[in-house]
């Protein structure tokens, strides 16, 4: 038996009672992911992307793990949230506009010294504090770096449309506008380098892809680790005082972590292993979300149809984005069709083996976006489901 087939094996006894669809987090997967993510971090402190969780009681339970410190939210209202919930340190890794939600924050003492918001612009300082509607408190600020590369005098540019600053010089003057205007602290820097830490280098299939990804990525983090570095230099001298330097994400964790002037890492699909992260040559994790839909029609030999499962991932729209057919192996989508809104026919031989009722076990392309299908994930250890918890939307939360 195969450890595919074995694993398929156990999430069927532990779920023989349930009737699919059906979210399962393999937590003896999940938990090796964790370790595997603190032994690449090499002594410096995982910072858990909470937009690839989505859960809050798998939050509580990675943190409680050595290694793991603070949160990255993804959006205001999500940030307030968990720091209501007793999560001391979340940043905010995106820029926001929630005006109510910056009032919020601003009124109440406990959310401002728990929660830092991410800037890259004068505007977003201008906007915060228009939106204080009278609180006083003293908002934690971080400031975000363009990580992207760029290459043939600037004509070339691999890297997410992000920060507008780029520069030790941008950097520097918007910290030193932080510095100079009441009411706020400028605490940390971030430096998400997405072309690096979210690109696979290792496609089958695609030997000469492969390569030039591996080419550009290795070019990427030389000329990042010095940009980086004159950065932080740059901000330090104005404000002495920051206290952390995020960088990296679950396909960089080793690199940006051997960079002195990062002091913490963030990662979190990691810990799902979606089947984006099949694709590196530095890591391998095991596959600890997915998800289960029912056989419901059997039109013919070597196809089965199964209820539903048209999860389409975010992002730049292709059939890398598509969940995809893992358990029982063999399985492929009817290219006609694809995977659909209320049924999803399923080719391969292995289709002759289904019954009606019988569970197909799917990944999603990406981490967190599962559980806003679902509003409770299965804890299975072994061949037990050991708990059930909500997601976020089980406890009622769509933040995006």
């Amino acid at each position: 038996m195969t450890v595919r087939a074995a694993d398929r094996s156990r999430y069927d006894r532990a779920t023989a009672h349930l009737d699919a669809p059906v979210a399962v987090v393999d937590l003896d997967a999940f938990d090796a992911n964790a370790e595997d993510l603190v032994r690449r971090a090499g002594g410096k402190p995982v910072r858990v992307a909470s937009k690839s969780v989505r859960c809050r009681a798998l939050l509580e339970r990675v943190l409680a793990r050595p290694g793991f410190a603070g949160i990255m939210s993804f959006t205001l209202a999500e940030s307030l949230w968990l720091a209501r919930a007793g999560f001391d340190d979340v940043l905010l890794a995106y820029p926001s506009a929630d005006r109510s939600a910056y009032a919020e924050l601003a009124a109440d003492p406990k959310l401002a010294a728990a929660v830092t918001v991410m800037v890259d612009d004068q505007a977003q300082l201008d906007l915060i504090d228009a939106a204080r509607a009278g609180g006083g408190e003293e908002i934690r600020v971080a400031l975000e770096l363009d990580t992207s590369l760029r290459m043939l005098g600037g004509r070339v540019r691999i890297g997410a449309l992000r920060s507008p600053l780029r520069t030790p010089d941008q950097l520097a003057e918007l910290a030193r506008s932080v510095d100079r205007r009441p009411g706020f602290r400028l605490v940390g820097l971030m430096a998400y380098e997405g072309h690096v830490a979210g690109v696979g280098d290792s496609v089958a299939g695609r030997p000469l892809r492969s390569r030039a990804v591996r080419l550009m990525q290795a070019a990427a983090r030389r000329e990042l680790a010095v940009r980086r570095a004159e950065v932080v230099r740059a901000v330090r001298a104005v404000a002495p005082g920051l206290e952390f330097v995020n960088g990296g994400g679950t396909g960089s964790v080793q690199h940006t972590a051997a960079e002195a002037a990062v002091t913490e890492i963030a990662a979190g699909s990691g810990l799902y292993a979606p089947r984006l992260f099949d694709n590196y040559t530095s890591f391998t994790a095991r596959p600890a979300a997915l998800f289960a839909q029912p056989v419901v029609r059997r039109p013919g030999v070597g196809v089965v149809t199964v209820l539903g499962g048209g999860y389409p991932a975010s992002g730049a729209a292709g059939t890398d984005r598509l969940p995809v057919p893992y358990l029982p192996e063999g399985l492929r989508y009817d290219p006609q069709e694809g995977p659909g809104e209320v049924q999803t026919p399923l080719l391969g031989t292995a289709a002759d083996d289904l019954l009606i009722g019988d569970k197909v076990w799917f990944r999603h392309a990406k981490a967190g976006e599962l559980c806003e299908r679902f509003d409770e994930l299965r804890l299975i250890e072994g061949d037990r489901i050991t708990a059930t918890v909500p997601t976020y939307r089980g406890e009622g939360l769509t933040f995006l």
